[in-house]
């Protein structure tokens, strides 16, 4: 392979009240504005460098736009989009200075028809990681993964394992031997990118890394407080997959948030994939609560990256929606 993915960088979203996103994300949440303008807001974690990691921008609707990965080198990208191209699927050049505070950037639909985005640079800024006075709501410290919907696992795992150079930690099955759901990595940690049986191409949500899991609880105080309760979806509890310490959240948009924190490091090229069954009532949560039902059934829409248009989505190869919790 004559690229290397470094990891998951940001996520672009289409918002319908910059000032409302920006209650929720800085005041609830804790994340810090780098800078923002009226139509844009950049967001970054406490632990973060780079500019931003979170895009908003003011839309009719709310969708999202694209989903960043950074690369190691300039020469990358022009490796990623031969690769791309001789598969078929569309991609895009944004010379350097089209988007503010980032490099030339290739922007692609993946196998799915998920928008993505390749970069090498963007601007650096201060850590905030020791300003403990600009601690609050969750204290968010980085960007961790995204999570999509996706009409046929398979294929997309393939796609992301043997041409993009990912690696699985876990993976879920049906019943019958297929695959439903798939965490897939660069960084050394759980994942960068999962997918999950349903229709799309859909976003399911993006999240981030916290220090710890009472950051969790103080940011559902924090939210409640705030009058966010309703935006509670899922948790506080643990995953089985991945191990991780979660809460869901629907931002004022709905766009779906995941806090979290305490998975594993993946670095070593011997790990072996750990296998789940959709059914193992341990799997979405590990102290056996059922996720609600709109966590499997309500997602974000995505665009476009030369029309700006909605993505139609195609409805899913795998009968099972959700899990049948075995008794």
């Amino acid at each position: 392979m004559d690229f290397s993915i470094i990891r998951i960088a940001r996520t672009v979203l289409h918002v319908t009240n910059l000032q409302a996103s920006r209650e929720f994300y800085v005041n609830g949440l804790g994340m810090i504005e780098t800078e923002s303008d009226d139509q844009h807001i950049y967001l970054r974690g406490l632990e973060e460098h780079a500019h931003h990691s979170l895009l908003l921008k003011q839309a009719e609707k709310a969708m999202v736009e694209v989903l960043s990965y950074k690369v190691a080198k300039e020469q990358d990208l022009d490796e990623i989009e031969k690769l791309f191209k001789s598969k078929g699927l569309k991609t895009k050049w944004l010379p350097s200075g089209t988007q503010h505070a980032i490099g030339r950037t290739l922007r692609v639909h993946d196998n799915s028809g998920i928008p993505l985005e390749f970069f090498a640079e963007m601007k650096t800024t201060d850590r905030m990681l020791q300003r403990y006075d600009l601690y609050r709501g969750a204290k968010i410290q980085r960007i961790d993964h995204v999570n999509c919907a996706v009409p046929d696992v398979q294929r997309a795992y393939d796609f992301y394992v043997d041409h993009l150079g990912f690696s699985c930690s876990e993976y879920t099955e049906t019943e019958n031997g297929d695959l439903w759901a798939a965490w897939l990595y660069r960084k050394p940690t759980v994942h960068d990118h999962a997918f999950m049986s349903g229709p799309g191409p859909k976003l399911h949500h993006f999240a981030y890394s916290l220090t710890d899991r009472i950051s969790i609880l103080d940011c559902c105080d924090v939210l409640a407080s705030m009058g966010y309760a309703q935006s509670i979806e899922r948790g506080p509890g643990r995953h089985g997959l991945s191990n991780a310490f979660f809460l869901y959240l629907r931002d004022p948009d709905g766009h779906r948030i995941e806090l979290y924190t305490g998975d594993y490091l993946t670095t070593d090229p011997d790990l072996k994939p750990k296998r789940w069954d959709l059914n193992d009532p341990l799997r979405q949560t590990f102290w056996g609560h059922e996720a609600p039902d709109r966590w499997f059934n309500e997602t974000s829409s995505f665009i476009d990256i030369e029309t700006g248009e909605e993505i139609s989505y195609k409805e899913p190869v795998l009968e099972q929606r959700k899990p049948e919790i075995m008794a």
